[in-house]
Order: structure tokens, then C-alpha cells, then sequence
């Protein structure tokens, strides 16, 4: 119920009723200045969250309602576009400088915070396998990226397509300090960008967001993501949203642009008779 049916890539299925959607907290703006990416920081349901280029270097712990309960300071680095964040099953955090609105960064980098206190940094520097122009001609600048997650050792991109269409790329590359090529390994047509990314902790499906609407892929093995099994929820009047991170297998919280916290919380289906 719910999924498409999975004939070549499929088409989506709405999954609107099988979802309930709140607006369960909101940022305080001198505090936190804006909510770009969003993980997991404690067993207790914290999140960490971020604002994006032009912003300090900085980690913010919060509470699901949006209350600030920890300022983390990362200089020396620069968060020259820090656009979403990513965890490992160690809990070290993935944080992502690879936005790139005129595609012609050559600076591409992924931090990786580690120790008790995430303050210890290295960096996965990467550029993308296709690239050969910075900036490339205007119809083909698909370089520019908002959306990541984490996986089995190794990182998932999904690329916002600045050039004709709306094609969305995503790519692969070792999540390890270094330099890396990041390789292309699936396409897929969406109506809108996708501005974060997140996979279930279970690993079985995919969330990416998107303008009002969030997009659902099951992850089949040995299979490219597209080629699963499909579903969008709406998600009108939460804005511009900009940060997601499943809080269950089912579940998931998100961000919007103006600091609003949102929760995506699946419906118990009712016993069969």
C-alpha cells in the first residue's frame, strides 16, 4: 500500500494518508540563525543543526521543539557553504561544504567530526567524475549539491540541476579523508530540488526533500536507488525547506528555512480481522 508499482523506474504513489504531519517546534533565530542540515545527537532525540555559507563555523544541539541546549564552535574551518549533514554508525558526523550555485567551486570538501567532543576534523575532499568545466555552459551545470547521506562506508551526493530540465545526479565516494573522484551512479527526472537526504536507520528506504513534498525510494539489493519502489508525501505550507533526518525507520523530522521544526510520523495501520 502506498508504493508504485516498480515497472522500469516507476512511477511515484501519494502515501499522503498513511503519514501525519505536524509543526512540532520553531528556532529561535538570534540563537540560530538557520537550520541547513539536521542529524541525530543523542539517544534522547536531540538534534544537531547548522546554518549554511555566510554563517559561522558552528554546530548547534537542539531539542525537537527547537530549543538551543548546545553552541558548538568548529573554527578554523569555514563553512563556506555547508548545506546538510550526515552520521555514521560510529556517530561521527558528516558535514557537508559542497554547495555550489555558479558550479565552479573547486574547493568541494565533506568534514568528518569525530572524537567526545566532534572537534576533531579531517576532510574528504572530492570533485565529481563529469565535470570538466568550472562553471560549465549554463544547460549543464548539475554540480551544485544540498542533499547527502551516509552508508556502508561510503557517501551519497544528489546533485540540484542549475542548467536545463530537472534532472537530479547522484553520485558515490569513499567516506574517508583524502582526495576522491566522486563517481556518477544514478539519474532521475524530479519536478523539483532536492535539498536533503536521509536514509533510514534500518537502511531500507530513502527520504529526499523537496519543495513542499517529500520523496521515498525503497532501496532494492544490488539495485541503483531509482530503481526502487517510489512514493511522495505532500508536504504543503512547510515553505522552503532545506534539512531532514529519519528519526525511525518509518519516521522523520524536518526544517524549513525560517527555523520551523516539522515531524512525518507514520500511522499505525489497524490490526487485520
Amino acid at each position: 500500500m502506498g508504493c508504485s508499482s516498480d515497472q522500469g523506474r516507476g512511477d511515484f504513489a501519494s502515501v499522503n494518508d498513511l503519514y501525519e504531519v505536524n509543526e512540532i517546534g520553531r528556532l529561535n533565530r538570534q540563537q540560530v540563525a538557520e537550520s541547513s542540515g539536521l542529524a541525530i545527537a543523542s539517544p534522547e532525540g536531540d538534534l544537531w543543526t547548522h546554518a549554511d555559507g555566510g554563517n559561522t563555523a558552528r554546530l548547534y544541539k537542539i531539542t525537537r521543539q527547537g530549543d538551543l541546549l548546545q553552541t558548538l564552535n568548529l573554527e578554523p574551518l569555514q563553512n563556506i557553504d555547508w548545506e546538510d549533514l550526515a552520521q555514521d554508525d560510529e556517530h561521527r558526523l558528516y558535514l557537508g561544504d559542497f554547495g555550489n550555485n555558479q558550479n565552479k567551486r573547486r574547493n568541494l570538501c565533506i568534514y568528518r567530526l569525530s572524537g567526545p567532543t566532534l572537534q576533531q576534523a579531517d576532510t574528504i575532499r572530492f570533485q565529481y567524475a563529469d565535470q570538466r568545466q568550472f562553471p560549465p555552459r549554463k544547460p549543464r551545470r548539475n554540480f551544485d549539491c544540498e542533499a547527502f547521506y551516509y552508508y556502508q562506508d561510503s557517501l551519497y551526493l544528489f546533485t540540484k540541476n542549475r542548467g536545463e530540465g530537472r534532472w537530479l545526479k547522484q553520485y558515490v565516494l569513499p567516506a574517508r579523508p583524502g582526495r576522491h573522484t566522486a563517481r556518477l551512479a544514478d539519474s532521475l527526472q524530479l519536478p523539483t530540488w532536492v535539498t536533503s537526504a536521509d536514509i533510514s536507520p534500518d537502511g531500507k528506504r530513502v527520504a529526499l526533500l523537496g519543495a513542499e513534498k517529500v520523496y521515498l525510494f525503497e532501496r532494492l539489493p544490488g539495485r541503483r536507488l531509482f530503481d526502487g519502489l517510489k512514493s511522495t508525501l505532500d508536504i504543503p505550507g512547510s515553505g522552503q525547506t532545506e534539512a531532514l533526518v529519519f528519526t525511525a525507520d518509518q519516521d522523520f523530522i524536518f526544517s524549513n528555512e525560517k527555523g520551523k521544526l516539522f515531524s512525518a510520523t507514520r500511522k499505525q495501520e489497524a490490526p487485520a480481522r
